[in-house]
């Protein structure tokens, strides 16, 4: 069986004030923090000079960007071949909330799981997303 889930590529989560959040974060933990949040940096164990990436976003509580869903956070999943995947899970009657959204730094597709939460996929360029980030924080 191919790959489907390579690493986490994000955490988002709803706060009542994101900048105060994202401060303290700063402040207490050592996050390097932006408009979004921080992003780590990790390298691949199967190739250690390939890099990754994991998103780390506090949103504003009334985000509507986890809808349908009700939930308080999203989690945002690296893939390989998003396309092939999203016909593989609409075949095994999984929920496929949109249409895959192509950026320079990846495509893009959410759906459902049995619990309501709504995913995020991502099939990331991360030689892109490394020149867009701002802040990382760094082990």
């Amino acid at each position: 069986m191919k790959k489907r889930v390579t690493a986490i590529g994000g955490i988002f989560f709803k706060v009542k004030d994101p900048s105060k959040t994202k401060d303290w974060y700063k402040k207490h933990l050592g996050l390097q923090t932006d408009d979004y949040g921080t992003t780590f940096e990790w390298r691949s164990s199967e190739n250690p000079d390939q890099k990754g990436f994991t998103q780390w976003s506090p949103m504003k509580d009334t985000t509507g960007y986890f809808k349908p869903s009700e939930k308080d956070f999203m989690i945002n999943y690296c893939v390989e071949n998003l396309e092939e995947l999203v016909e593989e899970l609409k075949k095994e009657g999984v929920t496929i909330l949109d249409e895959i959204a192509s950026y320079d730094y990846g495509k893009f597709v959410h759906i459902l799981d049995p619990d309501g939460h709504s995913i995020e996929l991502w099939e990331p360029v991360n030689e892109v997303y490394d020149e867009m980030v701002e802040k990382k924080t760094e082990s």
